[in-house]
């Protein structure tokens, strides 16, 4: 399972978050928009999804940097 850990502005935001994470050992599954699916823009809002009981991994990740 996974939950919401953070919305972002838009696509190119969510990719760097995800490289942050994903170079500290913690995937991030990034969803575009509901109702958008695969045509999203890359200017259009996600939101970053960890796995469930890695949410304070991640929060720990923010507060170092």
């Amino acid at each position: 399972m996974w939950v919401e850990f953070m919305s972002v502005r838009n696509a190119y935001l969510a990719e760097t978050w995800r490289e942050l994470f994903a170079a500290e050992g913690l995937s991030v599954r990034i969803i575009p928009p509901i109702g958008r699916g695969e045509a999203a823009a890359m200017t259009d809002p996600r939101t970053l999804y960890v796995p469930t009981g890695k949410a304070h991994v991640a929060r720990e990740i923010l507060r170092k940097i």
